[in-house]
């Protein structure tokens, strides 16, 4: 069994104590209430606050959490907010279309699945939740991109792989997408990033009315495509099951 990395362990136990009780504590407080020497505490102290997970009062010298842990917390209930209301209407999605269907969400310069319904037949299938997918040839990375300004400059700033000989790579071309993208509302992928495989997508907005995510029905381009184009009934399908699940999220009309 392997053993449990201690300084992480500390680290974890310092942000468990600030989050409890007084809400500032000092370097001696939290040395004696965690049993470490003041020199160990400071050092994982300094650690966290460069990365922003504790900040220290100028005046006192206190420690309390800092402001990136509060923005971690929002993402992680945007997130969950985000799936749990798109539970039902994705599953509406995967029968009325008969593909399967992805909820992704910006994570580390692609897209995280953090949702999957399979495709309703009796079909071998493989679960992808926590799956990445590219932000520059998959449809749900093409429609956060184009809607998401953090999304379209990793996208911009990571090598752009070719997958297959349909992949757009190039930067000026990669913005005619993304330009195409926000004009119609709607992201594809055919056959750019797998072979044979074809994908719709369309954005999410959350009550802010920014970008939280997009959803995508994926299926063999014999099935989902006619004469080399998305089938149109399947991109209106996705495009008001992306608006459903934004108004449930708060968004209004979008």
């Amino acid at each position: 069994m392997a053993k449990n990395i201690q300084s992480l362990e500390r680290a974890a136990a310092m942000l468990r104590l600030l989050a409890g009780g007084e809400r500032r504590l000092g370097l001696s407080d939290i040395a004696s209430s965690l049993d470490l020497a003041k020199g160990t505490a400071h050092g994982i102290l300094r650690t966290l606050q460069q990365e922003g997970f504790v900040e220290q009062d100028p005046a006192s010298g206190r420690y309390q959490l800092g402001a990136e842990l509060l923005r971690l917390g929002n993402s992680y209930l945007d997130v969950h907010e985000l799936r749990a209301r798109a539970l039902v209407w994705t599953d509406d999605l995967a029968r009325s279309s008969g593909e399967s269907v992805y909820l992704g969400v910006l994570h580390q310069r692609g897209v995280l699945i953090v949702h999957h319904v399979f495709r309703p037949d009796d079909s071998r299938q493989v679960l992808e939740v926590g799956a990445m997918q590219p932000l520059h040839s998959s449809a749900l990375g093409k429609v956060l991109s184009a809607y998401d300004p953090v999304a379209h400059s990793e996208a911009l700033e990571t090598e752009r792989e070719s997958f297959t000989p349909r992949t757009v790579t190039g930067p000026g071309q990669f913005e005619s997408v993304l330009d195409l993208t926000r004009a119609r509302g709607w992201g594809s992928d055919i056959e750019e990033t797998w072979e044979g495989v074809a994908s719709v997508a369309a954005p999410i907005h959350d009550r802010r009315r920014m970008p939280l995510g997009a959803i995508a029905v994926t299926g063999a381009v014999e099935r989902v495509c006619v004469d080399g184009e998305l089938r149109p009934e399947l991109v209106a399908s996705v495009r008001d099951c992306a608006r459903s699940v934004s108004r449930d999220l708060g968004a209004g009309r979008v």
